[in-house]
């Protein structure tokens, strides 16, 4: 493990100094964090800066003060994965849902599958569905850290030799509450909300619901049907048609309108003074070409309508088999939709992979080709960068042209087994690609926007006008208009000046006043 992780410093610091002695990659962005000069500001910086002195940070001082620290926007985020298991069984329980207890094939039941209509089982079928009542009971409670365990990553470092590999186990957890979990998106909307304001975040950007995907398997045949390596002009030969058929059917536009008007329902009275959320559309990787393509068509085209939902990503694990077959040619559907709406904001998951959960050729070009193929804005995860073909150009173009990208470390650390020294944070940090720290999925993780920053702070020991200006790029490279994203800059620079009045009466050992 240690020769890894050296190898990776080794890599890490020939790549910055290759790129260091480019002569054509731009100048860092300016700061914009303006920090101040007040007491307040400097006392506060001396006290973060000496809880990270060291080889051992405070971490429970550091814990306080990232709690209480503004943190802007959390813009790498999946509603669903969000909300944590104990939520979700108590919507079980408003529901009189019920959770299997045991697998058992001729009753067809599945060990913690959730039952929606309890009222139609057998006896013997009910006897093995626990109500969360039930669930919940001393009787039961092995089989309720079980199930917290299951639907989450709780423990699970406790029984990995009982696990399956832990990208596949994160990714299952979907599969558990996936069902029902927008049964009541306001409600679990509205306790994100909660949350992020009791942790001073100002802004969520979360993946809700995907898009609808209309269906013409006449037209879809031709892209089905698309080879891996087929060329540009086949791809745009087999999508002309199918493109033209979306954007002329009348149940395609009701479709996408019918996605709005359903985003923006469950949205409402969300927005106030001291919070804002927006939404993107979502594709789902594995699924078949032409359905991806006809997603992706009601993205755009509920995103182009400019009203809730203001950008489109790509879901689900890029190391899957369709995912990694079909890479390509979804870069190739976006850049053909980008050529149709190129005011359409993309935040694409892309090399959220590591040596050794695919072959080596596998982590040589998807970052690449979300950035100069699809034209992506803001990259999630970007963790392979290392292994990128031509990653010193490719890190100079992101850094010309601004790419974000959103660094989940916690997820990161759990699905790819990359932390510390050898996360790529490093090198953004070091040749000044933007980056902005999120959560992913704080419900399965088990953490939250805090956490993330306590992770970030305690490991990588930013200066604290660095830290300020990590904050603000979460607003900075948020999809939100100019005006909106000038407003939230305000706010945020008022919340720190609040922030910093506590952090002083904390370094000088006082009661943090109200």
């Amino acid at each position: 493990m240690k020769k890894a992780i050296g190898a990776v410093l080794l890599c890490a610091a020939v790549l910055i100094s290759s790129i260091h002695a480019s002569a054509q990659v731009a100048a860092p962005k300016a700061n914009t964090a303006q920090p101040g000069t007040s007491a307040d500001y400097r006392a506060t910086r001396q006290y973060y800066e000496s809880l990270i002195a060291g080889p051992n940070p405070n971490l429970a001082a550091l814990t306080l003060l990232m709690t209480l620290m503004p943190k802007g926007g959390d813009v790498h985020h999946h509603y669903s994965g969000a909300i944590y298991v104990e939520t979700y069984l108590d919507w079980m329980k408003q529901k009189a849902y019920c959770i299997y207890s045991a697998d058992n094939v001729e009753l067809k039941t599945a060990k913690f599958r959730i039952e929606t209509q309890p009222g139609g089982l057998n006896a013997a079928a009910r006897a093995l569905c626990l109500d969360v009542d039930q669930v919940r009971a001393p009787l039961h409670n092995a089989f309720y850290r079980e199930l917290l365990s299951r639907w989450s990553d709780k423990d699970y470092r406790n029984h990995s030799q009982q696990q399956v590999a832990p990208d596949e186990h994160f990714f299952d957890t979907f599969g558990y509450f996936g069902s029902f979990s927008d049964d009541d998106d306001n409600q679990g909307l509205r306790l994100l909300k909660k949350r992020a304001v009791a942790e001073n975040v100002q802004y969520i950007e979360t993946m809700l619901r995907s898009a609808p995907a209309p269906d013409n398997p006449g037209l879809a045949k031709a892209v089905d049907e698309l080879p891996p390596a087929a060329g540009q002009t086949q791809v745009e030969a087999a999508l002309a048609p199918l493109y033209q058929f979306l954007i002329s059917d009348p149940a395609t536009a009701k479709g996408v309108t019918d996605y709005l008007n359903s985003v923006d329902a469950v949205a409402a009275g969300i927005d106030d003074g001291e919070f804002r959320m927006r939404f993107q559309a979502y594709v789902v990787r594995s699924e078949a070409p032409a359905r991806v393509f006809a997603g992706l068509y009601s993205s755009f085209a509920a995103v182009n309508a400019r009203r809730s939902v203001i950008a489109v990503n790509i879901v689900g694990p890029e190391n899957g088999t369709v995912s990694m077959r079909d890479y390509s040619l979804h870069m190739r559907m976006f850049a053909f939709l980008k050529q149709k709406y190129p005011d359409v904001r993309l935040a694409l998951h892309a090399g959220e992979l590591t040596l050794g959960m695919v072959p080596p050729e596998g982590l040589q070009s998807h970052i690449r080709e979300a950035v100069e193929v699809a034209g992506a804005q803001r990259i999630g995860h970007g963790v392979d960068i290392l292994y990128e073909r031509d990653s010193v150009g490719l890190l100079r173009t992101m850094r010309e042209r601004q790419v974000a990208v959103e660094i989940n470390l916690t997820s990161n650390e759990f699905i790819l087994g990359v932390k510390g020294e050898a996360h790529p944070v490093l090198i953004y940090r070091e040749l000044g690609v933007p980056f902005v720290i999120s959560t992913d999925d704080a419900g399965v993780s088990r953490n939250n926007l805090s956490g993330e920053y306590l992770l970030y702070t305690s490991r990588y020991k930013p200066g604290y006008d660095a830290l300020k200006e990590t904050v603000a790029n979460s607003i900075r490279y948020s999809f939100l208009s100019d005006a909106e994203k000038a407003v939230e800059l305000m706010s945020l620079a008022q919340r720190f000046a609040a922030f910093e009045v506590k952090g002083r009466e904390l370094a000088n050992g006082a009661p943090i006043s109200r």
